[in-house]
């Protein structure tokens, strides 16, 4: 019988956060983290997939989706607050044990929390969720001169990444079959970053995403000292987080599986058998 996915709201961090859960209640739990410029509305198949056997859980992060970030709360939004509002969430809903599908913006958001709570993390899966330089591609030089110099015309110059083209762009690179992708994905996407306010925090979130590259060595520490079962199970021909960020995994990681997916940045829409099929497999060798 398919799985049945909810859809509800918790309180976290001063937070209405949104998720999608399914699954078994004793089940072990995937945590689900999503990235720009989406939202758990992307996990909406492989939550289906993944919820035959294990209990899966995908929020909205402040800024995204629907989530609720109340006006009074005056949320600052950064890699660091968005995974602690990700851990008060898990302490809300309980968790103590979880797997990480860390995505995009999700991968250092989990990561983060993966080093403020090692010991509950059972297992990585990284699609495109980017942990090494070397993973990412030539996009990013959009980025650094706002990264070196946060002056009004280098915010403004890139504006236009919050924009429909360069949403449905994300979508549609890398794929040999674009037509295939549901338009309300891009669609939704677009509308959601379009409400009042919010592209201008989409531009404090990419200059804050400086702080992730900062890390990247604490997260590669984390990698060697804890040893966590890890799939990097990535879309090839994605320009924003290109492959050498699955391979490098490896060097950390010697134990760790990566799958090269013949797609873009948002595998899951059109290789979602094949993505859900590495992960079940994967999951169900490691967590035993």
């Amino acid at each position: 019988m398919t799985a049945v996915t909810a859809v509800k709201y918790i309180s976290a961090d001063g937070v209405d956060v949104f998720y999608r859960e399914a699954g078994q209640s004793d089940a072990p739990v995937v945590l689900l983290l999503h990235g720009y410029p989406t939202s758990s509305f992307s996990y909406r198949n492989l939550i289906v997939r993944l919820a035959e056997k294990y209990r899966v859980i995908a929020p909205d992060l402040p800024g995204f989706g629907f989530t609720n970030v109340p006006a009074e709360r005056n949320y600052q939004y950064t890699f660091a607050n968005f995974a602690e509002t990700v851990e008060a969430f898990a302490d809300a809903l309980k968790l103590k044990h979880y797997a990480l599908y860390i995505f995009d913006y999700g991968a250092p958001t989990g990561l983060r929390l993966a080093l403020a709570r090692p010991d509950a993390v059972t297992a990585i899966i990284s699609q495109n969720g980017n942990a090494y330089v070397e993973g990412l591609g030539a996009f990013w030089d959009n980025l650094r001169p706002y990264w070196a110099s946060q002056t009004a015309e280098n915010r403004e110059s890139i504006r236009w990444l919050t924009s429909f083209d360069a949403t449905k762009w994300q979508y549609v690179t890398g794929e040999k079959d674009p037509s295939a992708i549901p338009p309300e994905t891009y669609h939704l996407d677009s509308a959601l970053l379009a409400r009042p306010g919010n592209a201008d925090i989409q531009l404090d979130i990419f200059l804050d995403y400086r702080t992730n590259v900062e890390l990247y060595p604490a997260f590669q520490q984390f990698f060697r000292q804890h040893k966590p079962p890890i799939l990097a199970i990535w879309g090839k021909n994605d320009e924003i987080f290109i492959p050498q960020g699955a391979n490098a995994f490896k060097t950390d990681a010697p134990d760790a599986e990566v799958v090269l997916v013949d797609g873009g940045h948002f595998v899951l829409e059109n290789h979602l058998d094949e993505v859900a099929d590495a992960i079940l497999k994967f999951l169900g060798k490691k967590l035993v």
